[in-house]
């Protein structure tokens, strides 16, 4: 499967037609048209927000590979929806300079090791 068979194959999955779509992602009917049609993949900007509505993986999209359960290796990358509060703190830590982000970094270190500071000991 290519990348548009599988918007496709996901659209109906979820009985979203072609209009649904483009106006929850904002890309226009003609481009969602032309993939099919002209069988066509969509742009690298559009991955996001396509998985984003689709609530699939990037991974899954560009490759059709499913990590789920124990038996898949860990993710080596992730793709953060800058919207998020996890694109928050990215964008928080990526504005400090080194020893912010190591002051940031020895934070997140205690707060695994040490249960009483995540707050399960109230």
């Amino acid at each position: 499967m290519t990348i548009r068979d599988r918007i496709f194959s996901k659209l109906e999955e979820y009985d979203m037609t072609q209009k649904e779509f483009s106006e929850k992602t904002g890309i226009s009917q003609t481009t969602v048209s032309d993939w099919k049609k002209k069988k066509t993949n969509p742009t690298a900007e559009k991955i996001m927000i396509i998985c984003k509505v689709l609530n699939v993986t990037p991974e899954w999209l560009l490759s059709g590979v499913e990590t789920r359960g124990s038996r898949s290796n860990p993710e080596k990358w992730y793709a953060i929806d800058a919207d998020t509060e996890v694109g928050e703190i990215i964008r928080a830590y990526n504005s400090f300079d080194a020893t912010r982000q190591a002051a940031l970094l020895a934070y997140v270190q205690a707060m695994k090791i040490f249960p009483e500071i995540q707050g399960k000991n109230k």
